[in-house]
């Protein structure tokens, strides 16, 4: 809505918009107050909305580090991998193992004779007149006549079940199985003399010089037990094994414990709480922006787009400085990762293995709670010190592992009573987005209602100086009057 246009002070020539400002200013004052209260409240949203996403994924991270199946590394190798891949699961056993591939899975498949057809030569074309008929293909029929086209019979076949494609260049039917195995075997037949006189003419049968490759199962012997299946993939008691071509001798199959992949599992677990820890830790000890508030229009309009970014970056980046719940999250997380945990009787911690901070004098304040392995490579705080957790995973993977379990146990349990719903905040959510998104609606309702005071003083001053101006009229008219009377 627009302002209403106001003529003021023609006749004392007071400036009666800037009197106006200057008594109403108490009024504008309270409007860009609670305006820049309810922006600062969104940009903090926002800021915790990033957080809470970054600290939601560690915890959906810890659930699954609580199980064995996070640390499924096994590996598995094969003398020869030109004729047998294999891979290994947690379950599989640790050890060598004796593999022959005896044959390989073959699907069936028809390589029809050449004839001299194109693609759109009609079943006429190649001396077939009577009229409708059926071809039988594993069982199942199809129709087709003289108008039947060589293109079309390939998706008539192909609806039967099986991949066919009439290719016009060489001059021949393809027809082959979709799957593997004995079972895929290809078979067609027709149940009266047109029938099978069409496949003939079609180059569809052993006599007119069809091949007819059948099916065929594929075999492997593992350990002295033999193995059937449709496919070249095995799934045998942890093992995957994919047979790539007939062995002549036994293949030496040999599985053991990943420990790198083990290593790299730990890895990439610190180096993600080590990520979301640096950033609240960020958050708690950024530096203070006492005295800066966000800008108004008129604000802004003095100053450049880098120095209003550099203004609000300065706010935004302080806003959850010293928060007490951002605080309390940062405790519950180094709780869980500094405490000892009881393994077969012992207690460990992460120190045990060679994992520690660097704490405040040798990282600073806002990296201070971030794990270092002794002896990474990628570390170069650490690197040259004595790798303990790969020397444990190698010797005891055991113990590294029940330990890492109970350590993200607790890491879970304590963020998830942290994101637990109350009546202030929403579920897995770490700050109270509900008292948040009130407060906001607060400062919108209390926005509008000192705009609408705002306004009304502005139109209650605007009157008075309306009628202080009339009033000066009528008397500088009378005046006017009187001086032409003498």
């Amino acid at each position: 809505m627009s302002s209403p246009i106001r003529l003021a002070g023609l006749s004392s020539g007071l400036d009666t918009e800037a009197l106006v400002s200057a008594l109403t200013s108490n009024y504008k004052t309270k409007v860009q107050k609670y305006e820049k209260a309810k922006t600062k409240s969104e940009w903090k949203t926002d800021k915790w909305k990033n957080l809470n996403t970054k600290v939601y994924s560690l915890y959906t991270k810890a659930s699954s580090m609580r199980f064995s199946s996070a640390y499924s590394a096994m590996k598995a190798t094969s003398s020869d991998t030109t004729k047998a891949k294999v891979s290994a699961t947690s379950g599989a056993p640790v050890g060598s193992h004796s593999l022959s591939v005896d044959s390989l899975a073959k699907a069936g498949s028809v390589t029809g004779a050449q004839i001299s057809a194109k693609a759109n030569s009609t079943l006429a074309d190649l001396g077939f007149t009577g009229g409708s008929t059926t071809i039988d293909v594993n069982g199942t029929s199809i129709t087709v006549d003289s108008s039947t086209t060589m293109s079309s019979l390939a998706s008539k076949l192909s609806s039967a079940g099986v991949q066919a494609n009439y290719d016009e260049k060489n001059g021949r039917m393809y027809i082959n199985s979709k799957t593997s195995g004995v079972n895929s075997s290809i078979k067609l037949s027709a149940s009266d003399d047109a029938g099978k006189g069409l496949l003939s003419k079609l180059g569809l049968t052993k006599e007119s010089g069809a091949t007819f490759i059948d099916g065929q199962d594929s075999k492997i012997t593992l350990d002295g037990v033999d193995y059937t299946g449709t496919s070249n993939s095995f799934s045998v008691n942890g093992l995957t094994i994919e047979a790539l071509g007939v062995t002549s001798s036994d293949l030496s199959v040999t599985t053991a414990t990943d420990t790198q992949a083990l290593y790299d599992t730990v890895k990439n677990f610190l180096s993600e709480y080590n990520d979301v820890i640096n950033e609240l830790a960020t958050a708690y000890y950024a530096d203070s922006a006492k005295g800066y508030e966000p800008l108004t229009d008129d604000e802004k309009a003095t100053m450049s787009d880098k120095q209003v970014e550099e203004w609000e970056d300065k706010i935004k980046t302080s806003l959850l400085r010293s928060d007490s719940t951002l605080g309390g999250i940062i405790d519950t997380m180094t709780s869980a990762m500094s405490s000892n945990y009881s393994i077969n009787g012992k207690n460990y911690s992460l120190s045990s293995f060679g994992i520690g901070t660097l704490g405040v004098l040798g990282a600073g304040k806002k990296e201070q709670y971030a794990l270092h392995i002794n002896g990474d490579a990628d570390d170069s705080s650490t690197s040259g010190a004595k790798d303990k957790l790969m020397t444990a995973l190698t010797t005891d993977p055991d113990t590294v592992l029940d330990f890492m379990k109970e350590l993200s146990s607790k890491l879970y349990n304590n963020l998830d009573g942290k994101m637990k719903m109350t009546s202030l905040r929403s579920a897995y959510t770490i700050y109270n987005d509900k008292q948040m998104t009130k407060e906001q609606s607060d400062y919108t309702a209390l926005i509008k209602e000192w705009n609408s005071r705002l306004t009304d003083a502005e139109d209650a001053y605007y009157k008075k100086f309306a009628s202080m101006e009339s009033t000066l009229s009528k008397l500088n008219s009378n005046s006017s009057s009187l001086s032409g009377m003498f």
